[in-house]
C-alpha cells in the first residue's frame, strides 16, 4: 500500500510539520551527570536530517531530587543540562527538524540498585510503587506544589531553548500515571479519589501550569497509556465514557495532543469497534492524537528487552487506519532507533532495505 498518507503535511497551532512521523520518545541513559553530550546531539541530528516529521526526546528530569532513577538520564534544568539540550536542538534546526523534549518524573518506580537508596527521597502519591507495594513516602501538599511547579519551569526553558512543542509523560506507571491509576492513588485530598476525574487532578494542575507558562499557541502534548509496566493488564478506563471524562479533564486544562501509548498499535481499545487507543481518544475528544505501539516491526518492545529480535513488517493496517482519519500522527520507536533512515526509505518505497531490530541497537547512539 503507497505511504502516502504517512507523508502529507500536518499543522496544529504553531506546529508545522511535513509529515505524520513521530520519533516515539526512548530512554537511552546515555548522558553522564544528567548532560547530554555531542554524541546525543548527533542521534537526534540524524532522524531529523532523514524526513522525521517531530522528534519527541527520551525522557528528561524536571528539577525534583528523584525525577529520575538514574545518573546517565538526562536533566532537563541546571545550566550544564540546559547547554546540552541547546546543543541538541540547534542540531535538529540546522538538519531541518523539529523537536519536543519529554518531561518526566518517574515517581516511585527505582532505578538498578535502588534497594539500597533512600525510599523516602522518592515522590509518589501514597507510597506505594505498585498496589500493595511500598516505596517513597506520600508527598506532601508542598511536594506536589513544587513538583507542578517543576514542569512548568521545564515548559517555559524548551520553549526559550527554541524547542517546538513540549510534552508531558504521563504514562507507563511512572509519577503522573500514578496519580492515574487507582492502585497507586489512595490519596483523600483533593488528588485522589474513587473517580477518575478526581484522580486526574493532578495532571491536569500541571498541564495547567505548563500552559500558562508557554502561553496559548505554544503546543502542548501529553503521553498516556492504560497498560502499566507494573501491570500490562491494568486499565484506567475500562469504558468509553471513563475514558472520555480522563481525556476531557487534560484537554479541558489546555494539553492540545494525546500521545495513546500501547504495546500493539492495531488491538482495539473496547469490544464492538475495531478503533484503537489512539482512535477512542481522538474521537472522544476531538483534539488530534499520536497512536504509537511496534510500529513497522513484527514484535512488541517489551519482548524487545529480553532479546527478542524483530523483523520488518507491513504498514498496511497502520496507513489504512491513518487515511481513515483514526488518528493523525504515528509515533515510532524502535524501527527509528535502528535505523536514522527508516522515514526515507519507507517514503521511497525502499522497504526491502528495512533492517531487522536487534536489541543491541539499545545500547548505542548509532
Amino acid at each position: 500500500m503507497p505511504a502516502d498518507a504517512l507523508f502529507q503535511p500536518f499543522t496544529f497551532k504553531g506546529l508545522h510539520l511535513p509529515n505524520r512521523i513521530v520519533m516515539a520518545p526512548m530512554t537511552r541513559s546515555m548522558s553522564p551527570g544528567g548532560v547530554p553530550t555531542a554524541d546525543v546531539a548527533g542521534y537526534y541530528a540524524r532522524r531529523a536530517g532523514a524526513q522525521v516529521g517531530l522528534i519527541v526526546s527520551e525522557g528528561v528530569g524536571v528539577e525534583r531530587a528523584v525525577s529520575v532513577n538514574s545518573p546517565s538520564i538526562p536533566r532537563f534544568h541546571g545550566e550544564a543540562a540546559l547547554a546540552g539540550w541547546k546543543a541538541v536542538i540547534d542540531g535538529v534546526h540546522a538538519a531541518g527538524g523539529k523537536m519536543a523534549p519529554q518531561l518526566w518524573h518517574v515517581g516511585a518506580v527505582p532505578g538498578r540498585g535502588d534497594d539500597q537508596a533512600d525510599p523516602d527521597a522518592h515522590d509518589s502519591p501514597s507510597g506505594l510503587r505498585a498496589p500493595g507495594v511500598a516505596h517513597g513516602a506520600p508527598m506532601s501538599d508542598a511536594d506536589v506544589a513544587d513538583t507542578i511547579a517543576a514542569f512548568a519551569t521545564a515548559a517555559a526553558d524548551a520553549k526559550r531553548l527554541g524547542f517546538h512543542a513540549v510534552e508531558l509523560h504521563g504514562a507507563h506507571g511512572y509519577l503522573i500515571d500514578q496519580f492515574f491509576w487507582e492502585g497507586t492513588n489512595q490519596r483523600g485530598d483533593g488528588f485522589g479519589g474513587p473517580t477518575i476525574a478526581e484522580r486526574s487532578k493532578f495532571a491536569a494542575a500541571i498541564i495547567a501550569a505548563v500552559r500558562a507558562a508557554v502561553g496559548p499557541d505554544y503546543p502542548l502534548i501529553i503521553r498516556i497509556s492504560q497498560w502499566k509496566q507494573q501491570d500490562f493488564a491494568v486499565r484506567v478506563a475500562t469504558t468509553p465514557k471513563e475514558m472520555e471524562t480522563w481525556l476531557t479533564t487534560l484537554t479541558d486544562a489546555g494539553a492540545d495532543i494525546i500521545h495513546c501509548s500501547q504495546r500493539r498499535f492495531w488491538e482495539p481499545e473496547f469490544e464492538g469497534s475495531d478503533l484503537n487507543f489512539a482512535g477512542w481518544a481522538k474521537k472522544l475528544t476531538g483534539v488530534p492524537t499520536i497512536a504509537v505501539g511496534s510500529v513497522g516491526l513484527t514484535g512488541e518492545f517489551i519482548a524487545s528487552y529480553g532479546g527478542e529480535a524483530s523483523k520488518p513488517a507491513s504498514l498496511d493496517e497502520l496507513l489504512r487506519r491513518l487515511d481513515r482519519g483514526d488518528f493523525d500522527l504515528v509515533g515510532v520507536g524502535r524501527a527509528l532507533l535502528q535505523d536514522p533512515q527508516w522515514a526515507v526509505k519507507v517514503h521511497e518505497g525502499r522497504t526491502g532495505e528495512l533492517m531487522d531490530f536487534d536489541r543491541s541497537a539499545m545500547m548505542s547512539l548509532s
